[in-house]
């Protein structure tokens, strides 16, 4: 992958307002990394939907991440797409949609990401019986697994591949798990397959809901991994949109500090992208300084905040870290 024309581009074009802190984030990135510096990836939103794979599974395979933290939707959707990319449906029009053309589209299992209809048979059901043979196995032998390692697991045991229909390089998932590189989903009951697996708990088919691990035991994988990897240039947060996946793990410097009360390094770097203006209360608006109150953030930390649309910026901030 040849970037270095999209960043020559950038750079040239670039020079002002939200544009210029793209430019000021992405030298920032690599001022963090060529220094020894490690980095967090979050992920809000619909970024898989969007087919950020595209360019974070290169950014994987290059070592310019090193930690993820996404929704449960972010972690199941790549691989939605990875097996049933040519059942989705785009509808370019969908701020002209009535009512009644959302229920055509449900009455078809078609569920609408903004423009981009996730089939429900080919990608939900799809992955459903697979990631529940991986549940009742664990179940039943009493061993139990994060939702990242169950998709591992899935993924090297090879029963998809016949299904894909992406080249798999394109997978962030793939490209994540290739690496084992470890990745912390906070509250992933709140996505489809949380929900599924709900069911299947009430149902009675998995019999100890305590089978996939859950929201404590991240924080407290996090902590352990944040701790033998702060040192030196410390751990960078490149934060795409807000909520709980930008909200959770930027709390393990201040866990570490203030309640373990061990000395802590505060993250190295801090970007923000979000169209999320800043207002009362607002966290995912909050600016950055206010992380400097809350011990996150130092006042000689690298901060930038892009206010614009994440699925044009991050490709773009990515293209510039790969170029040169």
């Amino acid at each position: 992958m040849n970037t270095q024309p999209v960043a020559d581009f950038i750079r040239h074009h670039y020079r002002h307002f939200n544009a210029a802190a793209l430019v000021d984030a992405a030298e920032g990135y690599k001022r963090h990394m060529a220094a020894g510096g490690r980095m967090m990836v979050t992920l809000a939103g619909a970024m898989s939907t969007a087919e950020l794979g595209l360019s974070l599974a290169e950014m994987i395979r290059r070592d310019q991440v090193h930690i993820i933290t996404c929704t449960g939707a972010n972690l199941e959707e790549d691989i939605f797409n990875l097996v049933a990319h040519d059942h989705y449906v785009r509808v370019s029009h969908y701020r002209q949609l009535s009512p009644a053309e959302e229920q055509a589209l449900l009455e078809r299992h078609l569920n609408r990401v903004t423009d981009t209809c996730i089939p429900e048979g080919e990608a939900i059901r799809r992955i459903e019986k697979a990631i529940l043979a991986e549940w009742l196995a664990a179940d039943k032998k009493g061993e139990r697994y994060f939702p990242h390692e169950f998709f591992y697991r899935l993924i090297r045991s090879g029963v998809l591949k016949s299904h894909y229909q992406i080249d798999p390089k394109d997978s962030w998932m793939v490209a994540a798990c290739e690496k084992n590189l470890p990745i912390i989903v906070p509250g992933w009951e709140d996505s489809t397959l949380g929900n599924i697996f709900a069911a299947h708990c009430l149902k009675g088919d998995v019999k100890n809901v305590h089978t996939v691990r859950t929201g404590i035991e991240y924080m407290m994988l996090l902590a352990d991994w944040y701790r033998r990897n702060s040192a030196g240039r410390g751990v960078g947060f490149f934060q795409i949109g807000g909520g709980i996946a930008g909200d959770f793990p930027i709390c393990v410097v201040p866990m570490l500090e203030q309640d373990m009360e061990q000395d802590t390094p505060l993250w190295a770097y801090f970007c923000q992208i979000s169209d999320s203006t800043t207002s009362y209360g607002s966290y995912s608006g909050a600016v950055p300084n206010e992380k400097i109150t809350w011990g996150k953030l130092g006042a000689d930390t690298p901060r930038y905040v892009i206010e614009s649309d994440a699925t044009i910026v991050a490709p773009l901030i990515f293209a510039c870290v790969l170029a040169d």
